[in-house]
């Protein structure tokens, strides 16, 4: 698998085994992988949904202290590109950047596994975008995508039908979740 790390432009090509290893308090343990979907790097500069906004934050706080290995694809940085406002738009490049986010090419099994959703109705074509994100996630073996698309990600028949599609084209389960869902809370005193 190719990826770039992202520093406001897709620059040297890099091996990266998703598989990370890390050592967390003495003990050997493994890091999870995450693929980052566009509403995430939406979410912090919002003020219209607050607790989303706090739980993307958080995530973005445990990701810098290496709770997860982020990644994210080619695929969102071309949506991102479509935000009109230019300021937002360098705040959510700036987050992949300062968070050392891994930036995931496309590619042909990506582009064949994302019609194999949209073909068995998965997601619709119209939000093929949408099946790209679930297909780059899957080929690359991480273990969650992390988004706050309920119409066509973070949906029950999305994940039973792309989780199917996935076990019959030899792919592991990719889990989808929220922020909230994955992120640690405070507990209430």
């Amino acid at each position: 698998m190719t990826i770039f790390p992202f520093d406001g432009i897709l620059n040297t090509v890099k091996k990266v085994q998703t598989k990370a290893q890390g050592d967390v308090k003495g003990k050997n343990m493994r890091i999870p992988t995450i693929y980052l979907e566009t509403t995430i790097f939406n979410f912090p500069f919002t003020d219209d949904a607050p607790q989303y906004r706090a739980d993307t934050l958080r995530l973005f706080e445990e990701i810098k202290a290496g709770k997860f290995k982020p990644f994210t694809s080619e695929y969102v940085l071309d949506e991102l590109e479509e935000t009109k406002d230019v300021e937002k738009l360098n705040k959510m490049k700036n987050l992949i950047t300062a968070n050392n986010i891994s930036v995931l090419l496309g590619n042909d099994e990506t582009i064949r596994l994302a019609n194999l959703y949209i073909k068995t109705g998965a997601i619709p074509e119209k939000y093929s975008t949408d099946a790209l994100h679930i297909a780059a996630a899957s080929v690359a073996g991480l273990d969650y995508i992390i988004s706050l698309n309920f119409k066509h990600i973070v949906k029950h028949k999305t994940i039973i039908e792309t989780e199917f599609i996935n076990t019959r084209e030899g792919y592991k389960r990719v889990f989808i979740h929220t922020p909230a869902e994955v992120i640690e809370h405070e507990e209430d005193d």
